[in-house]
């Protein structure tokens, strides 16, 4: 049916993950009727940017790290106005509360010491050992010996939540996995539940992604994301990605269900209206606009003329 969108998609915890269905814009908001099932899979890892420079940052690219309270705790940040976010504007009465979460304080293996033990010298801005120090931003600076967020003030320093110093990604690929097959796993795992399901269910659970995971992927993002665990000295990075199904043949026979670390999983209406955690809606509507798709309620308006 002409000007009307097919739109679904496909949330689950940990692993951020959209499936669209839509039907597809062409110019002069006719649409082409045409069935397509987008997966988007956006994990934690090193990425480039899209952030302005150090003076500044983009519309809506740090907001919520400058959010209070601190995720899973009562303290408040300090508050930083938007003119006071870059570095390069001087702030000397600049005074961050310091705060690191006594889970991550409690030296777990995916956290690192405090900068301030003895034992502890990390190699900022390289490969340090198993751990990737390097930002796919850059360079970012260092300050009486811990990083500091290129994306600019947050009003905490610290760790917060987050494990490392600089950037942090989940560690979701494992050693020699490549990233096509981390994201084939996670999403079996998360969002069929595959590891609860028998041997011939597997094998063709398998065969679909298979088919799905084995083709070209299209790069959505790759950068900072502004995510309100961030502190001044550790923030996330991501890479999202696209792997677009053009019949939904594959999806159709896949039944979603949630497994491992997802809460729950379950289709959702794709629109300007989507509120998920962080930049996630911001990588979905990014998707939309490279698959030119339905994703602004206010455009569809326009389109029937109302």
């Amino acid at each position: 049916m002409a000007g009307r969108s097919l739109r679904k998609a496909l949330a689950t915890v940990s692993l951020s993950v959209a499936l669209a269905s839509v039907t597809v814009r062409s110019s002069g908001c006719r649409s082409i009727p045409a069935y397509r099932n987008s997966l988007l899979s956006s994990w934690f890892h090193l990425n480039s940017n899209i952030m302005s420079g150090s003076n500044g940052v983009k519309d809506n690219s740090h907001n919520k790290a400058r959010t209070s309270p601190y995720p899973g705790s009562k303290v408040q940040r300090s508050q930083v106005p938007n003119e006071k976010v870059g570095w390069l504007v001087e702030w000397q009465d600049y005074n961050p509360v310091e705060y690191t979460a006594v889970s991550v304080l409690a030296g777990p293996r995916w956290a690192d010491p405090q900068i301030s033990e003895s034992n502890f010298s990390p190699k900022f801005n390289e490969k340090d050992g198993h751990v990737e120090r390097k930002s796919q931003n850059g360079l970012y600076e260092i300050e009486n010996g811990r990083p500091r967020n290129p994306a600019g003030r947050t009003g905490l320093v610290g760790r917060g939540l987050l494990g490392r110093w600089g950037p942090n990604h989940a560690g979701m690929v494992d050693p020699g996995e490549k990233i096509s097959a981390t994201l084939k796993r996670e999403f079996g795992e998360e969002a069929l539940n595959s590891l609860q399901k028998s041997s011939a269910e597997k094998r063709e659970i398998e065969e679909q992604l298979h088919k799905l995971f084995s083709q070209e992927h299209l790069v959505i993002y790759k950068g900072y994301v502004d995510d309100p665990r961030n502190t001044d000295n550790a923030w996330m990075e991501t890479e999202a990605v696209n792997y677009h199904d053009e019949t939904g043949e594959i999806m159709d026979n896949l039944a979603l269900e949630a497994g491992d670390d997802a809460g729950k999983v379950k289709w959702v209406d794709i629109s300007d209206k989507l509120k998920l955690y962080a930049s996630h809606s911001q990588f979905i509507e990014l998707v939309t606009e490279k698959r030119d798709a339905h994703w602004s309620e206010d455009s569809e308006a326009d389109c029937n003329g109302s």
